[in-house]
């Protein structure tokens, strides 16, 4: 018998997958963000309350997950996870020379290392965000882990490199063959546009510490 915390797990595992919060899941899909705070899935009364059809139909669509992935998720044991090193360096720290080869990929032996989940990429890297250029989305002392092969497409939060050695972290507003616009993730900064010879990498923020 399918049970009310079996849907809720789901929905928290598949945000998890997709390196989102509950709230952050909802958000990409169109939702209010609080439709699945933990404060919506039970009344003041302790009365139960289960998500619509409707809004988990919208997250499959904003995750592109078939609702098999979506039935595969609700079994209430946690799959065993192997582990991965992953190198993690400070936000100033990716504009620096020597930290990153042409690819994008980590280099260098000035990275410290972090043990987290398998995230599938070996290329795969953390950043500790410093400062409060990119509040209120990611805080000072928030870790990012970025994803070098992870497709991109519209919507993703990405870190991405100039050639001159600015580095960023932003939203994909949209990426052609000669130009790639990305959104402010804090309102007092600017919206930014770069020619792709302009662009050393950019790569794809999987998950998010906050």
């Amino acid at each position: 018998m399918l049970k009310h915390g079996d849907i809720w797990r789901a929905i928290d595992r598949l945000a998890r997958n997709h390196g989102l919060s509950a709230s952050g899941l909802a958000r990409r899909a169109g939702l209010d963000p609080t439709t699945f705070n933990p404060s919506k899935r039970a009344t003041a009364e302790g009365k139960l309350r289960w998500p619509s059809t409707e809004s988990i139909s919208k997250i499959l669509e904003a995750t592109s997950a078939s609702m098999a992935e979506f039935v595969g998720l609700l079994d209430d044991r946690e799959s065993p996870r192997a582990h991965q090193r992953i190198p993690i360096i400070g936000y100033a720290q990716a504009g620096a020379e020597g930290y990153f080869d042409d690819a994008g990929y980590p280099a260098g032996t000035g990275w410290d290392e972090v043990l987290f989940p398998d995230v599938g990429d070996p290329h795969a890297y953390a950043v500790e965000i410093s400062g409060d250029s990119m509040e209120p989305v990611y805080r000072d002392g928030d870790t990012l882990i970025v994803s070098p092969s992870s497709p991109l497409r519209k919507g993703d939060r990405v870190v991405l490199r100039t050639l001159a050695g600015e580095v960023m972290a932003k939203q994909l507003a949209r990426m052609s063959a000669n130009r790639i616009e990305l959104l402010s993730l804090n309102q007092a900064h600017p919206d930014r546009t770069f020619k792709r010879d302009e662009v050393a990498w950019v790569a794809r923020i999987i998950w998010a510490s906050q």
